[in-house]
């Protein structure tokens, strides 16, 4: 007896310690899905009338579903890059997608949510697209560097289409061909990651969809869900979408099936506004919709930064809510800071948010407006900055202004430069000091 209770003494607390990795509410396990060139308008939770979602549409009701989601900017690497620093892309040098060889990376020396959750002890991984470097060869940083114990991911889209493709590299080793859908191929990794990497830690797993990216590719199956649409491109967009809704659907169920439902908070989002540009001259193009909103990716109107934005965790998040405050990419890193009681970043500006005041019915309060700078960008403006209520359009000489009251007028159809001199005056000298602020530092790339 004496032997037996000894040897509970050792055991007990080993047991106490893996049911807390994985039950205690400061310790949550943190899934965040990600699609490439979802619109604002392209779920049936968001008012698309012709697209089936009924899984996604299912997990808008059972935690918050916001109005109000910013990308980190309106097109591809720099959101990513927003997402995982919690810092604004222009200031390590991401200031448009990454071209293959260009030799453009996320710095190293960046800090980012998913190594801070790996050094308190977090099993980490990332499946999908990374687009967060120009080559995939060891030469630049990769997933690995950055913090992701395990991935299984491409520099860009799936190639040569996101049907059977042949260029996803697991650790450093690329795959080879393999069969079916990049939608399909990518979740079956994250549900094999689930199970076989080790449970008594907690799950950091960022599941980076490529659909419904151009070139689309979807399945006949999903397609015949819109056989009564003549338009095959169209049939095929409203497919992968469709795809990518069962595909988080299996997901979700896994995640139930291992009774990690209550303690995981669960974001799904996208990447940036719906494709803007026949740029592929190929078939399948996105048919991809801002809802009521202006511009689409590349365009720093609300249509190109606005996007689909999720959150679910039962054990803090009450369900049913629709939250109108103004998120944005940034939050994340400063977010899972507070959900898990670690301190910000030192010696870096953090341009982010902790927004779990949102998760206890409190007014969020945020130290500097939501803001983008975008030098290629469409439309005419290339710098935009949100501050409570109001949106200001600037171009680079901030010459070519508009101004626009977001609460009554998200479709950007009326401009207040004109009525409102004092504040658009207050707006300019408030977005010419953060512009100045980013470039001053930033690292310039060719």
């Amino acid at each position: 007896m004496f032997r037996l209770s000894l040897l509970s003494l050792f055991l007990v607390p080993m047991i106490a310690s893996a049911q807390d990795a994985t039950s205690s509410p400061l310790r949550p396990n943190i899934v965040v899905i990600m699609c490439d060139d979802m619109g604002y308008g392209d779920l049936a939770c968001y008012g698309n009338k012709t697209i089936q979602t009924p899984n996604l549409d299912k997990f808008a009701t059972e935690g918050m579903r916001f109005t109000n989601c910013y990308a980190g900017l309106s097109v591809c690497s720099p959101s990513r890059g927003a997402m995982l620093t919690g810092r604004n892309p222009y200031r390590y040098g991401i200031r448009d997608w990454i071209p293959p060889n260009s030799k453009i990376e996320l710095p190293p020396t960046e800090i980012t949510v998913a190594s801070m959750l790996n050094k308190i002890g977090y099993r980490t991984a990332h499946v999908g697209k990374w687009h967060l470097n120009s080559r995939m060869d060891g030469n630049e940083s990769t997933p690995g560097t950055h913090g992701f114990e395990h991935w299984f991911s491409t520099q860009n889209n799936a190639a040569p289409t996101h049907e059977n493709p042949t260029n996803f590299i697991r650790n450093g080793k690329p795959v080879g061909p393999l069969k079916g859908n990049s939608s399909t191929i990518i979740v079956d990794e994250a549900i094999h990651y689930i199970g076989a990497s080790d449970a008594s830690k907690p799950l950091g797993l960022f599941v980076w969809f490529h659909a419904p990216h151009e070139i689309v590719a979807t399945p006949m199956e999903y397609m015949e869900k819109y056989s009564e649409i003549k338009n095959v491109d169209e049939r095929t967009y409203y497919g992968s979408i469709t795809l990518v809704d069962h595909e988080v659907g299996r997901l979700l169920a896994e995640l139930d099936k291992r009774k990690m439902r209550d303690n995981t908070l669960v974001i799904f989002t996208s990447d940036n506004g719906p494709e803007t540009l026949n740029r592929y001259k190929t078939a399948n193009h996105s048919h991809g919709s801002p809802g009521p909103l202006r511009g689409m990716k590349l365009h720093l109107t609300e249509g190109g930064l606005r996007v689909p934005g999720m959150m679910r965790w039962p054990n803090r998040i009450k369900a049913g809510q629709t939250i109108d405050e103004p998120i944005a990419f940034v939050d994340l890193l400063p977010t899972v800071c507070g959900i898990t009681r670690m301190d910000l970043p030192e010696q870096r500006i953090i341009d982010g948010t902790n927004i779990t005041p949102l998760f206890d019915g409190k007014k969020l309060e945020r130290k500097s407006p939501l803001f983008w700078q975008y030098d290629r960008a469409l439309g005419g403006y290339t710098f935009a900055m949100r501050d409570g209520d109001w949106k200001i359009l600037a171009d680079a000489k901030f010459e070519k202004l508009a101004l626009y009251d977001l609460k009554s007028d998200p479709t950007e159809s009326k401009d207040l430069s004109s009525d409102e001199p004092d504040r658009l005056k207050a707006m300019k000298s408030k977005a010419q000091e953060l512009k100045h602020q980013i470039n001053l530092g930033a690292i310039i790339r060719p």
